[in-house]
Order: C-alpha cells, then structure tokens, then sequence
C-alpha cells in the first residue's frame, strides 16, 4: 500500500506560511517562494545571532574610549593599565560603570594610571 503524505504536507506547508506571514508578495503565500526566504531568512538570524557579540563589543569599547578621554587617558592606555594594576573586568561592566558611576570609573582609570607609571 502505497503512502500518502496528504496531512503531513500539509502541517509543513502551514507551519512555513506561518513563519513567512509578515513577508512581502508571494514570499507570504507560496510555499516554495515562502520556503526559500524562511531558508534564507533562518540562516541571517542565525549569522546575526553571532554578528550581535561582536556589534555590543564595538558598541562598549567606544563608550569606554569616551569616558577614559574624559579623565585624561585613551582606550588602548586604560587598558593597558588595568592589566597591569591585575585588575580584571570586563568591557561590558567597564562601559556600565563609565555610564552609570562615572566616580567609579574615574577611581579605575586613576588605578591604572598609577600602574602605568610603575612600570614606565
């Protein structure tokens, strides 16, 4: 007896078209057009996914580079000075504190002076 994929063709049809309901002409309403984009469509969100780390990292290093020029040092230099004052945090906290407790940082930065100096 031969199968018949009736209902389960149709579960896969319906579950494509409903990913692809917001899309613009036939990607919307025909299952191969949909098919391709939903392809498409879950392989950029899957690249973008990734993309987004290195996007925030960009997006903290510039805020870090603003504030650290506010109290009178570079990016690379601030850096530099935490590694070698053995302080270790991170630039996504490093970018909070520079927005959020700017007293904070500018005690960080001034540490890193110091350790800078040491070494020099």
């Amino acid at each position: 007896m031969r199968v018949k994929r009736g209902n389960a063709n149709r579960r896969k049809h319906k579950k494509v078209l409903k990913l692809t309901r917001s899309f613009r002409a036939g990607t919307s309403r025909l299952f191969r057009t949909a098919n391709q984009a939903m392809m498409k469509a879950l392989r950029y969100m899957y690249r973008h996914r990734r993309e987004r780390r290195g996007d925030f990292r960009r997006l903290w290093i510039q805020r870090i580079n603003a504030a650290a020029r506010l109290n009178g040092m570079s990016y690379s230099q601030l850096i530099n000075g935490l590694r070698k004052a053995e302080i270790t945090i991170n630039r996504k906290i490093l970018s909070e504190l520079a927005i959020s407790d700017s007293a904070a940082f500018a005690q960080l930065v001034s540490r890193a002076k110091e350790a800078v100096q040491k070494t020099a």
